[in-house]
C-alpha cells in the first residue's frame, strides 16, 4: 500500500515539475528574445542598469528551470536529499517573495520617493551613447501613456538645460516638436500615470500573485508528501 502511494505521488510530482521546468524554459526563451531583439525593454533605473525586463526574465527562467529539474530528478530517483533540497529551495523563494511583498506595502511612501528620484537621475542618460534601450523605453512610455517626465514635463528642462522635451512628449509627433511651446506637450506625469494604470489592473496582478503562490504551495506539498512516503517505504523495506 505504501509503495502504491509512493508511485502515485512520484508521478504526480514528476508531471508537476515537468510543467514547472517547461514554464521556466518559456520564460527564459522570452527573456533571450527580448535581450536579442528588443532594446526598448531596458531598465529606466540609473542605479540598477542591469535590472532590465530581459535580464529579469532570463534569471527567473533559469532559476525556475533549475528548481523544476531538481524536482523531476528527485521524484524519478526517489532521492530524499534531492527532494529535501527542492523543498528547501522552493520554501526559501516563497518566504523571500512574501517578505518583499510585506516590505513593499509597509514602505510604499519611501519606495515612491526613492523611485522618483532614481528615475529623474535616469533621465540624464536619455539619448546618450550606450543607452539606446533606456532612450527607447522612455519614448515608448511617454508615447503610449501620453505623459511627459517623471513628475512633470519640466523634469526634462534640467536634462537639456533648456525649455525643451523629447519629441515623444508631443501631442502630435513631428521632428523637433519638443522645441515648440509647452502647449503642444503632454502634461501628465509618467510616474503617476503608470501608477494609476497599475492600480486599475491590480486585480490581474493579484490573481497572478495568487496563482504563483498556489503553484509554489502545491510544489511544497508534493515534495514533502513524497519525502515522507520515501522515508516510510525505506522504513518498511528495512
Amino acid at each position: 500500500m505504501a509503495r502504491a502511494c509512493l508511485q502515485a505521488v512520484k508521478y504526480l510530482m514528476f508531471a508537476f515539475n515537468l510543467l514547472f521546468w517547461l514554464g521556466g524554459c518559456g520564460v527564459l526563451g522570452v527573456g533571450i528574445w527580448l535581450a536579442a531583439t528588443q532594446g526598448s525593454f531596458a531598465t529606466l533605473s540609473s542605479s540598477f542598469p542591469s535590472l532590465s525586463a530581459a535580464n529579469l526574465l532570463i534569471i527567473t527562467g533559469a532559476f525556475v528551470m533549475a528548481i523544476g529539474f531538481l524536482g523531476c530528478l528527485g521524484a524519478i530517483k526517489e532521492n530524499k536529499c534531492l527532494l529535501l533540497a527542492f523543498f528547501l529551495l522552493l520554501l526559501l523563494v516563497f518566504l523571500l517573495e512574501a517578505t518583499i511583498a510585506i516590505l513593499f506595502f509597509a514602505y510604499t511612501d519611501k519606495i515612491d520617493r526613492y523611485a522618483q528620484q532614481d528615475l529623474k537621475k535616469g533621465l540624464h542618460l536619455y539619448g546618450t551613447q550606450g543607452n539606446v534601450g533606456l532612450t527607447n523605453a522612455w519614448s515608448i512610455i511617454q508615447t503610449d501613456f501620453r505623459c511627459c517626465g517623471v513628475s512633470n514635463y519640466t523634469d526634462w528642462f534640467e536634462v537639456y538645460n533648456a525649455t525643451r522635451v523629447p519629441d515623444s512628449c508631443c501631442l502630435e509627433f513631428s521632428e523637433s516638436c519638443g522645441l515648440h511651446a509647452p502647449g503642444t506637450w503632454w502634461k501628465a506625469p509618467c510616474y503617476e500615470t503608470v501608477k494609476v494604470w497599475l492600480q486599475e489592473n491590480l486585480l490581474a496582478v493579484g490573481v497572478f500573485g495568487l496563482c504563483t503562490a498556489l503553484v509554489q504551495i502545491l510544489g511544497l506539498t508534493f515534495a514533502m508528501t513524497m519525502y515522507c512516503q520515501v522515508v516510510k517505504a525505506d522504513t518498511y523495506c528495512a
